[in-house]
Formats: C-alpha cells, structure tokens, sequence
C-alpha cells in the first residue's frame, strides 16, 4: 500500500475508534477489565472488624499487639488481542469486509487498554503465528498497532485457533486478558488448548462473521470459490437442499465451537458484519461487571 494512502487509513481508523474509546468505553473497560491482582500496600494496626487472614504474625510479634497487611488493587492490567488474518477474513456481502471490522474492533480496544494506562499486544495468527507485538502502553504504540493491522500481508491463507491460544500460553507469563478476533472459520480442534489458555489468562472470544457464511440466497448457479485453499466450484443456489446442507453446515460447526467455548470458561460473542459492535460490546462490558 502506498504510504500516503496508508497513514490516511490510519488516521481514518484512528479518528473513528479512538473517538468510541474515549465517548462510550473508558469508563465500562477500566470497570470490567480492571485488574484482579492484589499487591501488598504496608502494615497497619488492627482495627475492630478487620480479617484476622490478613494479621502480620511477624510484625504483631515485634511490637505485641496486632498489625495487618493492606493490600491494594493491581490497577495496570495486559491486554492482548489475537486478530485472525486468514484470508477468509478478506469477504464481505455488504460494504465491509470482516476484517474490516475485526481491525475496528482491535483498535478500539487498544484505545481503551491505553485510556487505562494499560499495556496492549497483538498475535497475528492464520494456521501459523503470522508477527507477535509485545505489549507496550502509549498511543504512538497503538499506532503502530492500527498500521499493522491495515498493512499486515500473511504467510499463509489458512486458519488455526489452537496455535494461536497455545502461543498465547507460552509467551504471555503474567495473568492477561486476551481478546480472540476471528470468524473462526477454522478446524474445532481447539478445545484443550482453549481449557489451559483460559486456566491461565482471561479469553474472550469475538466471532464476526457475514451473512453469507451463514445462509446462501437463491441466486442460480455460481462459482464459489474458498479463500483459504483456493478450491472453486459450481454450486446451484437454486437447490434447496443446497442451502439447507450450507446453513446446517455453519450451524453445526458454531454449535462445536460454542461448546468448547462454554467447556473451557470463555465469554463468548457473535458480531455480524452489518451489526453495531460498538452496541455489542457494551453489552458483553456490562454483563462482565454485573458477574463480577
């Protein structure tokens, strides 16, 4: 992409996410997403109704009468965001390509970690991991991170959701949220490595997907072709038999996939393309923290 088109993208996504970030999400993400971790504070002396857990054996010892441990809230927390960029991502039936919004999403989310004075990374994933950007805190980092995920030209064509959450597992060492973006067009054989991604961090899976994933319409016969292995074919939409075989095709697989997801402990939300995710995503921040 030329580099005059290219900061002009990023300045357009930019000003859209960043605006969303800072109107709607500052207050829901810092709510739902803060960090969980407790980090001593300092000692001080027992006070009526205080946990007797939290007595400081050794310091009560030295002066004889009883102190306790203060802890605070661990405030900074890490986010990452594992975005698919398989090419079945590059499809869209309306105006938008579901990558289009998957990168929408992704930056909104690191505005929001940044408004926090959090860290935000990114894995870019197909059936491989595709780059890894460590998480940093800053919007020239986020930045970076928009441009990215404009520009970003992958290996490979395919999709693998457990390479990417077993990678996740291995090079993230603290306690992270991790958000996965990803129409999830992909083998369902993830389900172990959802269980111990989620034991260790917080998943949160955001499937966007487009209408014609789901239903095919009466349309004649076509040429279909997968993004992913290339493969064409003559399909007659006008078969009803075929459309039903299509629909109960994406209806079983998300079947699958929602149970490993439920299986393993991870929140879970659909976003059609043509939806308002901004809308969506407000609705999963707010259920987060009414569970909380």
């Amino acid at each position: 992409m030329e580099s005059n088109e290219l900061i002009k993208k990023v300045r357009r996504i930019e000003i859209k996410t960043r605006r969303i970030s800072n109107n709607i999400f500052a207050g829901e993400y810092h709510t739902a997403f803060k960090g969980r971790g407790m980090s001593f504070s300092e000692v001080r002396e027992y006070q009526y109704g205080d946990e007797v857990r939290f007595i400081d054996w050794n310091v009560t010892a030295r002066y004889r009468r009883p102190y306790i441990k203060v802890y605070e809230e661990e405030r900074e927390l890490t986010v990452m965001l594992l975005v698919d960029v398989s090419k079945s991502n590059l499809f869209g039936s309306g105006e938008q390509l579901k990558r289009d919004i998957i990168n929408e999403i992704a930056a909104t989310l690191a505005f929001s970690t940044i408004q926090n004075n959090d860290k935000v990374g990114v894995i870019f994933f197909s059936d491989k991991i595709e780059k890894f950007i460590p998480p940093q805190k800053g919007r020239k980092h986020v930045l970076y991170i928009i441009r990215e995920l404009i520009d970003f030209k992958p290996a490979s064509n395919s999709t693998d959701i457990e390479v990417v959450l077993k990678y996740l597992t291995n090079v993230i060492k603290k306690r992270c949220t991790a958000f996965v973006l990803s129409d999830f067009i992909a083998p369902n054989n993830y389900n172990d490595a959802a269980v111990i991604a989620n034991r260790k961090h917080e998943i949160i899976r955001l499937r966007v997907y487009d209408q014609r994933d789901r239903e095919i319409p009466d349309v004649g016969l076509i040429k279909l072709k997968d993004p992913e292995t290339e493969k064409r074919m003559w399909v007659n939409t006008s078969s009803k038999k075929v459309r039903m075989l299509y629909k109960n095709h994406w209806d079983e697989t998300s079947l699958v996939s929602q149970q490993i997801m439920i299986k393993a402990g991870i929140e879970s939300v659909d976003i059609e393309v043509k939806q308002d995710y901004v809308k969506i995503l407000l609705g999963l921040f707010r259920k987060k923290t009414t569970l909380k």
